[in-house]
């Protein structure tokens, strides 16, 4: 899963409105924004191997951290009780929370059995949908295509700086998620990694798209 996590920011966004986009970004996908860390401190594990799934050459043996049922429960309630505090809102943290358990539940739709329950549980969950491309593949993109529906419903650009930057960024997400899908296996691991920690970049331009758009009332 990857453009999918992005929509549920977007989606997010409608329910949230005074949650700033970078923020919703980094309550979505906070586990795969420290996931390239963990592989470059060597907390963490993957390895490539052509057919572990039909869609993904990657064998996720060790991410307890980033991706365990546990750890993201206890992240998704550090951010529901950030909301809290900042907005004294109850039903703004337990919307904050489900935002933030949407990337494991999506994970859990797509991977193979091997996101973990806890770290140090060798009880594993996924549902595999990676091995039934048609089903993954009409999912991932109609939920990217909720998302952009609905942040395009819920705000306008202020000028045309929040046109581009908005379109832009669909454009550029749609296009690495083309070459997941049909491009070659990554050389490396530290490239995996690499590449994974500009995922950052992401979370500046939705800054970016933030600052010349606005709700619409």
């Amino acid at each position: 899963m990857f453009i999918g996590h992005f929509a549920t920011g977007f989606i997010s966004k409608k329910w949230m409105p005074h949650i700033s986009l970078p923020v919703l970004f980094i309550t979505v996908q906070w586990p795969d924004l420290i996931w390239p860390a963990m592989l470059l401190l060597g907390w963490e594990s993957v390895r490539i191997e052509p057919g572990n799934t039909v869609m993904t050459p990657l064998a996720f043996d060790h991410y307890p951290y980033s991706h365990s049922l546990m750890t993201n429960l206890l992240v998704a309630s550090l951010f529901a009780l950030w909301a809290l505090r900042r907005y004294r809102d109850q039903r703004v943290a337990a919307l904050l929370f489900i935002t933030a358990c949407s990337h494991w539940i999506l994970d859990f739709v797509t991977h193979r059995p091997d996101l973990p329950l806890s770290p140090g549980s060798s009880q594993m969950f996924g549902l595999g949908w990676w091995n039934i491309p048609p089903v993954a593949v009409v999912a991932e993109l109609a939920l990217m295509a909720a998302g952009i529906f609905i942040y395009h419903r819920t705000t306008r650009a202020t000028g045309k700086t929040g046109v581009w930057a908005f379109w832009g960024l669909i454009a550029f997400l749609m296009i690495i998620h083309t070459g997941n899908l049909l491009g070659p296996p990554p050389p490396n691991i530290t490239g995996i990694a690499l590449a994974g920690n500009l995922m950052w970049l992401f979370v500046l331009w939705a800054y970016w798209i933030e600052k010349n758009r606005t709700v619409i009332k």
